[in-house]
């Protein structure tokens, strides 16, 4: 397996905007990818933010296996962590979000409210890139005041934006660590497009990530690239076998393999495969325990 590393300086700078902001912040908003609500963290951020009050968003629920997001909420509710599915794209669960972070802090509220004082609520959006950062704010104020894309890094600084007067967001740049030390982890990030294609084999990438689906996902698999038997073909196998269905045909009856890649990868992340998570809260401990 390749070994997938992405830390570009401007990953760094945001590390240390983060860290320089803090104090300002009341809630600390951390938006997920809900096809990897794992892998798709970047284990720095706790030691970051430390103790503030932190909501995890699982955006592009849309996109997700419902009965897995519906184990993932369980699971990280076990951690004592409040979860929440949104999608930015159907605006499904994105009114939740601002209540959600304010009862986070509705002690403190309350007392300055006793004292005749209000509160702004001020909110630090956190990610790693491609989660839809500047989308939820985007829908959360109503108009597009962040720049977002389909490729990630586009937001490059920090951003303060005020929402219906008593609500302020900090939007910063996406940030993965800086090394993976557990490379299925690394593989999930790429398949959800969270590092640039530019920096990895996408042949690698998808035969493991045909493999996944193999497992996972047979019915799936079949059903979209009209596949027949699939059980005993490996990742590359079912590639060739994927491109040849699609008609990826080159000079000397060869499989243009390197399109096949592309297209099942961007057919993962537009969903056109179907409702797709890449992990299970039961694989976790054999997770972590690569990751030590």
């Amino acid at each position: 397996m390749q070994n997938l590393q992405w830390y570009p300086g401007h990953m760094a700078k945001t590390r240390r905007l983060i860290e320089e902001n803090l104090k300002l912040i009341d809630v600390v908003v951390e938006i997920l990818d809900a096809r990897i609500p794992f892998s798709g963290r970047n284990p720095n951020f706790d030691d970051i933010i430390k103790n503030k009050p932190k909501l995890l968003v699982l955006n592009k629920a849309d996109l997700a296996d419902k009965n897995r997001t519906k184990q993932w909420i369980d699971w990280y509710a076990d951690k004592g962590l409040k979860v929440i599915p949104i999608s930015c794209t159907t605006g499904m669960g994105i009114n939740t979000v601002l209540n959600e972070a304010r009862a986070l802090i509705q002690d403190k509220i309350d007392r300055e409210k006793e004292k005749g004082r209000s509160r702004t609520l001020k909110i630090m959006m956190v990610g790693i890139p491609n989660v839809g950062k500047s989308s939820l704010i985007n829908r959360l104020i109503g108009k597009a005041s962040t720049k977002t894309g389909d490729k990630p890094g586009v937001t490059r600084g920090k951003q303060w934006l005020r929402i219906k007067g008593d609500t302020e967001l900090l939007d910063t740049p996406g940030i993965l660590p800086p090394k993976f030390n557990n490379q299925a982890i690394a593989m999930r990030l790429a398949y959800t497009g969270a590092m640039r294609d530019e920096i990895m084999n996408t042949e690698l990438l998808a035969y493991s990530l045909c493999d996944y689906l193999k497992d996972n996902y047979p019915d799936a698999l079949r059903s979209r690239y009209k596949l027949e038997s699939i059980e005993n073909l490996e990742g590359y196998e079912l590639l060739e076998q994927i491109g040849k269905k699609r008609g990826f045909v080159i000079s000397g009856g060869e499989i243009d393999m390197e399109r096949a890649a592309n297209m099942i990868l961007d057919e993962l992340r537009g969903a056109k495969i179907g409702s797709i998570t890449l992990e299970e809260p039961k694989d976790i401990d054999a997770i972590e325990e690569e990751v030590l």
